[in-house]
């Protein structure tokens, strides 16, 4: 399964001015979209299908730690990641799926694999 790309910008606000450039590549351009210091980009293909997602983070952000060691926790062990993938996919099945529903769902599962990621990132 892919994960989110995550990136490092010194200045979101150069970022900021960057962003018609990145819509231009058929990026959504989502802003903060809830997370302060962090601009997120998605691409979606005209049938609904997200292919791509970007996170970009200022160099000073304490969420890239967090980010960086669940991503990199998912990579080293595939039946987790599989299990994220799966979690997601029954989240954004049926009829009428929620953002809310969708971001509610997955809270328990990153919390406790983001707590066992960065227990491991720090030693």
């Amino acid at each position: 399964p892919g994960l989110p790309a995550v990136a490092v910008w010194p200045n979101l606000a150069a970022l900021d001015r960057q962003s018609p450039q990145i819509a231009a590549l058929g990026y959504e351009v989502m802003g903060a979209f809830g997370i302060e210091g962090r601009r997120y980009f998605r691409k979606i293909t005209p049938d609904g299908v997200r292919t791509h997602h970007l996170h970009v983070y200022e160099a000073a952000s304490p969420h890239i730690a967090r980010h960086l060691a669940f991503r990199d926790y998912l990579r080293a062990h595939p039946a987790k990641a599989q299990e994220y993938s799966d979690l997601k996919r029954r989240l954004t099945s049926g009829e009428t799926p929620s953002w809310d529903g969708y971001m509610d769902g997955k809270d328990p599962f990153i919390k406790q694999t983001e707590a066992e990621a960065l227990a491991r990132y720090k030693t």
